[in-house]
């Protein structure tokens, strides 16, 4: 059985995992363009002053900075910022034979703190709340990565 196909639990996991923090990736780009209509603000660059489709009356003050139309742009900074590394390393992961347990704990724990991340970040709570869920993100990635250097390297 290939380590990379869904018969392998360890990397359906993976799959599972993946597969929600690309939609949030993806889901977040789309949050920003859904904000940038509804508040008609938060343009980025001076080209968005174009008139369009759905911007039929652009005006200079669009491209100014706009909370609620950048918190989400800074969401999703963060997210490209932190998930691909989770991505390449939990191909890397696979290829070491973790345990089940160990791969779920992991992956999802990850997953989930990236979900509480995004929440926290949404609903405006301080830093620390932020950081706590950064941290265990980053934790768990930093450790499947030396996980697999041990590994290797033996």
């Amino acid at each position: 059985m290939s380590m990379y196909t869904i018969e392998n639990p360890v990397f359906t996991t993976y799959a599972i995992a993946a597969a929600i923090v690309i939609v949030k990736i993806m889901g977040q780009g789309w949050m920003t363009v859904y904000r940038m209509i509804r508040s008609d603000s938060g343009l980025a660059s001076p080209e968005d002053l174009q008139v369009g489709l759905i911007n039929k009356n652009p005006r200079q003050e669009q491209l100014e900075l706009n909370d609620y139309v950048d918190r989400s742009r800074r969401m999703h900074r963060n997210d490209l910022e932190n998930i691909p590394a989770f991505l390449a390393v939990g191909l890397l992961f696979i290829a070491v034979e973790p345990s089940l347990f160990l791969a779920q704990i992991l992956m999802y724990g990850f997953v989930l703190a990236r979900l509480c991340h995004a929440v926290a970040y949404a609903t405006k709570q301080t830093h620390e709340v932020r950081a706590t869920f950064y941290t265990i993100g980053s934790l768990i990635v930093i450790y499947m990565a030396l996980h697999v250097l041990v590994i290797a390297a033996s």
